[in-house]
């Protein structure tokens, strides 16, 4: 598989070991605050990069913006530029929490026209090497977020009211509002619906592309989507880029929804 722009959205192993110049990036990160550079230091795949979720891939959380805001375009350059990746360079991603946390990179430089991929395998992979990895600089180039595919909380309250599909990646129990064991409020945004990420996932690989299409045939053409902070919604931004669904995210997601009082909530199903 030639470098080029149609990288798909999601690669398996074989097609992974027939790109050429290809960066591996290793996107581990938890939710419980356990340390992804230290679990990358005790074994990765060989030749990969550890890519901070935190430091590049967001900027810093707040009640306003939520718990992961889009970093600025710099910010997001200087990362790229880290770990070693340059203009039209293949970048496939992959982490041990079958693509949660590496479907984020891989959507935001799909965001910007950069070739990257998400590896659909299974961890651990059968080689694994120690140690933090040395990587000369690349030369990303920095350039702006498009506008038409992130919304803001405005546009999601308008677009739900008008019967415009808006999906919540979330697990069930903390869409209906069961429980919310990190957010301010728990329940969901009026008018969404559900379709949790794990959802495109069988025994941790993703379903089949008839399998996804039936999934999501009933979502229209430009979804948006949402999840706690704008991470696992990503995994399902990917899902349906893979069969052919251009969708958008709202990066602030519940945790700047329900830190709005001004913002209604719902509960149950819809």
């Amino acid at each position: 598989m030639p470098a080029s722009d149609g990288l798909p959205p999601i690669v398996d192993e074989a097609a992974l070991d027939a790109l050429d110049n290809v960066l591996l990036a290793d996107v581990r990160w938890y939710l419980d605050g356990a340390d992804g550079h230290a679990a990358f230091i005790a074994g990765h795949r060989p030749g990969a990069a550890w890519v901070d979720l935190d430091r590049w891939l967001a900027s810093a959380p707040t009640a306003a913006d939520g718990r992961h805001p889009f970093p600025t375009p710099e910010v997001f350059g200087d990362g790229m530029r880290a770990i070693g990746l340059s203009d039209g360079q293949p970048l496939v991603a992959y982490d041990d929490r079958q693509g949660v946390p590496a479907s984020r990179l891989v959507w935001m430089l799909r965001l910007l026209g950069h070739p990257a991929s998400l590896l659909d395998a299974t961890w651990p992979p059968e080689h694994l090497e120690s140690g933090d990895a040395t990587t000369a600089p690349g030369d990303f180039s920095t350039r702006p977020w498009p506008t038409d595919r992130l919304v803001d909380a405005d546009r999601v309250s308008a677009e739900a009211a008008s019967g415009d599909v808006v999906i919540d990646a979330r697990a069930a129990e903390r869409y209906r509002g069961d429980t919310e064991p990190i957010d301010r409020r728990a329940g969901h945004i009026p008018g969404a619906i559900n379709l949790p990420f794990e959802g495109n996932l069988a025994a941790g690989r993703f379903r089949s592309a008839d399998e996804l299409a039936a999934r999501f045939a009933e979502v229209g053409d430009a979804p948006i989507v949402y999840c706690g902070s704008g991470v696992s919604a990503c995994h399902n931004l990917l899902a349906m880029e893979s069969i052919g669904v251009r969708a958008r995210l709202y990066p602030g997601s519940w945790s700047q929804w329900s830190a709005d009082p001004s913002r209604d909530t719902a509960s149950g199903e819809t």
